[in-house]
């Protein structure tokens, strides 16, 4: 699996939530039930879906970040020395 840095999973937010913005406004102007506006509401939830993956992917990479060997403490459990 890729790994991708802090900066990058930022960038790609900014990036796809700016996309999302102006796909919501043009959804506004599309007539429901033509396939233009079908193919912008499914743009919108495939935007969506991406940008709550950034956010796990930089929760885990945080986590990642602050626990850098990968050892797991479990509450009640002593730390790997």
């Amino acid at each position: 699996m890729l790994k991708y840095t802090a900066e990058e999973l930022a960038e790609a937010k900014r990036s796809i939530a700016s996309t999302l913005s102006k796909c919501e406004k043009a959804l506004a102007k599309l007539t429901p039930g033509k396939s233009q506006h079908t193919l912008t509401m499914r743009r919108i939830q495939a935007f969506r879906l991406s940008l709550d993956l950034i956010d796990r992917e930089s929760a885990a990479t945080a986590q990642q970040n602050e626990n850098p060997q990968g050892n797991v403490t479990v509450p009640g459990q002593k730390a790997p020395l």
